[in-house]
């Protein structure tokens, strides 16, 4: 476990210093391009919780999830739940305002920096914008792939948490620990299940930009490397300091911008200073893009290696009988059991 553990650890260094090293021998395109064309989503997305509470739909679909929970069997009392309900509230009303920008800007900010990884000469910008722009509609097919995944990890985590409930009923154990009890169990479990669905989202993307084919074989090549190669505790090594980034970023912008502007503060410096704050949050999810090339570039490698060793190690024996030569072919699992 600890030796597992050492590995991962150190494979995940690994991949964040080639990442910012490519970051950082393409940082004047990257700081420039890719960054302008996701500013628009960085804008949608921290602008987005400030206008999901002041929004009226807000309380509608606050109490629809409540009604839909309520009748589900969810125990309601339960504050892990009061908390899932407002949660998820904020998510679908945050996702209806942010994927028109999602499923533009944010796709092209992505093309463009996977074309320039992927391509094997440097171009021009201009050539490398109108290139990436080819990538677009594959990338796009995929995305909308990855949200009916998100969908269906979520829908599956509230079924089973539906069925342990009503189990409970069933059996008589209503008490308020067993409802704590399995409550958080359903939190950690759906938690777990989603982070591995963002992150097989996430690198369907990579693998759409890389092999031109977008769609659900992305998300199965991404499952394939991920979950069935073992690399999910790489993954989500790799996927937790780009969230936790991407977090301190928008609690900074709730504080500075938001605050200043319930305070009543000057509008221009809010304007320059929120300009700023979203400019870090593109940059961020550019190395976030970065990343997620870097790790699929290693795995596909190693991959292609693991084959290269079983389809070519073999050990040949030549015998001479009388006076009769013949080869014997025996292959790496035949020598070395």
């Amino acid at each position: 476990m600890g030796k597992r553990t050492t590995t991962t650890t150190r494979s995940t260094t690994r991949i964040m210093r080639r990442s910012i090293f490519t970051f950082l021998q393409n940082y004047q395109y990257f700081t420039s391009t890719p960054s302008l064309l996701a500013f628009p989503f960085a804008v949608s997305t921290l602008l987005s919780q400030s206008l999901v509470y002041s929004s009226d739909v807000f309380p509608l679909i606050h109490s629809r999830l409540r009604s839909l929970f309520l009748a589900a069997g969810f125990p309601l009392s339960s504050e892990l739940f009061s908390l899932l309900n407002l949660k998820l509230s904020q998510t679908i009303l945050s996702f209806l305002f942010v994927s028109p920008f999602a499923y533009s800007f944010h796709l092209l900010a992505k093309a463009s920096v996977i074309k320039t990884l992927d391509q094997n000469k440097p171009e021009e910008d201009t050539r490398r914008v109108s290139s990436s722009i080819s990538l677009f509609i594959p990338l796009l097919i995929t995305q909308l792939c990855n949200s009916l995944l998100i969908l269906a990890a979520n829908a599956t985590c509230f079924f089973i948490l539906v069925i342990f409930f009503n189990f409970l009923y069933v059996l008589g154990i209503s008490s308020p620990g067993s409802t704590m009890l399995v409550s958080a169990l359903g939190v950690v479990i759906y938690s777990i299940v989603l982070a591995n669905a963002y992150i097989v989202s996430n690198l369907a993307l990579v693998s759409t930009g890389i092999e031109r084919r977008g769609g659900f074989i992305s998300i199965l090549k991404a499952c394939v490397v991920i979950l069935f190669q073992g690399r999910n505790a790489t993954a989500l090594s790799l996927a937790v300091p780009v969230s936790m980034s991407l977090a301190a970023i928008e609690a900074l912008f709730q504080y500075r911008i938001v605050g200043a502007y319930n305070n009543g503060g000057d509008a221009i410096a809010m304007i320059i200073e929120g300009a700023l704050v979203a400019y870090l949050y593109t940059l961020v999810l550019v190395l976030d893009t970065v990343v997620g090339c870097v790790f699929w570039k290693i795995c596909t490698k190693d991959q292609r290696i693991i084959d290269e060793e079983e389809t070519y190690s073999y050990k040949i024996e030549i015998e001479d009988r009388d006076g009769k030569f013949l080869a014997k072919s025996m292959s790496l699992h035949e020598i070395i059991p």
